[in-house]
């Protein structure tokens, strides 16, 4: 990243007795660990300074550190920064606040201008990576915990390393990181990947139910009433979504939910070819070509959605 780039970031963070931290809501845990991990590097070079990070409380994120409630209507002169969310809509707990500059450190392709410095890069694999090659080899130094959320929100990311965003870089920047640490990094894939005997039921749930078209994509609706059988809440199919990869004639996965609280329809999408993000972007969605997510008001709707990604499928394979 370019020096000057940083400096702009430094000077920012310097500038503001009050930062508010957000990220993109239904967060991941990239979302969750480049937020923490940020509050942590800034409060442990300016400790005196009021540093929040907000957004809806996950049950399973718990282990990753703890969130902040305040009341967005009585914070003054703030910097905002947010990470890994590209558009405004889409933005968890900032309603009401009155920030008065913007830092937003984003992966995802280019969606929304927030108003301030816009750090993006669509190469790296994660948010967590910006941040750690911001503050890597800067004046600011990386705290063990700030060190294990940045290096879980990558590895999350990157599904351990294994998708195409990973790059050498990628990997010179982790290396770095465990080097000047010191973190135990094979004993934090525990916070990542261990599951409650209902999440994994569910699982066995999700695979024997899964509808897998002649053109390679597979689907499911989940139901909240399977969701209360299996005891899970919304956040678990989500989070599982990338177990389902490698799948031999399956191309594109979908999972389907139905958010009571705000009357809509959630759809992960995820693809070992086919691009989906231009298809996502046509139903209130986006992401990365192979990452994707959608959010639509009526059913209709996403079985529109689902035939496109089909027959974004049936091309993909005449190609290949």
């Amino acid at each position: 990243m370019q020096k000057e780039l940083k400096r702009t970031i430094f000077r920012k963070i310097k500038k503001y007795d009050t930062i508010v931290i957000a990220r993109h809501i239904g967060p991941d845990p990239d979302a969750i660990c480049s937020t923490l991990a940020l509050k942590d590097i800034i409060l442990n070079k300016y400790p005196n300074k009021k540093v929040y990070v907000v957004g809806a409380t996950v049950a399973r994120f718990k282990k990753f550190g703890k969130l902040d409630k305040i009341n967005n209507k009585e914070i003054k002169n703030a910097l905002l920064i947010t990470t890994d969310v590209p558009n405004l809509c889409r933005i968890d707990g900032v309603e009401d606040l009155k920030y008065v500059d913007s830092i937003k450190i984003d992966h995802h392709p280019y969606e929304d201008d927030f108003g301030g410095l816009d750090v993006v890069d669509t190469s790296a694999s994660s948010a967590s990576e910006i941040l750690l090659d911001i503050f890597l080899n800067s004046p600011f130094e990386i705290p063990k915990r700030a060190a294990e959320n940045l290096f879980l929100g990558i590895a999350s990311d990157s599904d351990r390393f294994l998708i195409s965003t990973t790059s050498t870089k990628t990997f010179d920047l982790v290396s770095d990181l465990i080097k000047k640490t010191g973190i135990d990094f094979t004993s934090l894939y525990k916070k990542l990947y261990e599951r409650s005997i209902e999440e994994i039921r569910f699982k066995g749930y999700i695979s024997s139910n899964l509808t897998v078209t002649d053109n390679g994509l597979a689907y499911i609706y989940i139901t909240d009433e399977i969701l209360n059988q299996y005891k899970v809440d919304t956040a678990t199919p989500s989070n599982m979504i990338n177990d389902f990869n490698y799948i031999i004639g399956v191309y594109v996965w979908a999972f389907v939910t139905f958010d009571k609280k705000n009357n809509y329809y959630k759809v992960n999408i995820r693809s070992n070819g086919p691009i989906i993000n231009e298809v996502a972007s046509h139903y209130n969605g986006g992401g990365h070509k192979f990452a994707s997510g959608a959010r639509m008001i009526s059913k209709e709707k996403v079985d529109e959605l689902l035939k496109e990604l089909d027959t974004t499928c049936k091309e993909y394979k005449k190609e290949f």
